[in-house]
């Protein structure tokens, strides 16, 4: 019998860095405008990381577009930040602009 010495190659990934840079929910924020009553709307945001804080983010958000707004604990969602009026344009614009999601991450619905 003849000895070789050969390395059996270890299973490559070529998409671990696109898992590196995903968020913990399926790697998207949505972006979802809800009707209310009569004119009245809200806007939800939902799939951000786990880890960043919430609190800050929506304070942040509150004085920066002067609406009002509050953190929904959903059972199955996590946590939802949740806005008084359509703010869909704007939560993208300052999302990416922080830098806290990539443009390519946000999906927006509504109408």
């Amino acid at each position: 019998m003849v000895d070789r010495d050969f390395q059996i190659p270890s299973s490559f990934d070529p998409f671990s860095e696109a898992k590196k840079s995903e968020n913990s929910k399926g790697g998207y924020v949505h972006l979802r405008v809800q009707q209310r009553n009569g004119k009245k709307s809200i806007t939800t945001v939902e799939g951000l990381n786990q880890n960043l804080s919430y609190t800050k983010i929506l304070k942040d958000l509150k004085k920066e577009f002067c609406c009002n707004g509050n953190v929904v604990q959903d059972k199955n969602l996590g946590k939802v930040i949740q806005l008084q009026g359509d703010q869909r344009t704007n939560v993208l614009n300052f999302l990416v602009k922080e830098k806290l999601v990539e443009k390519s991450q946000i999906k927006v619905h509504g109408f």
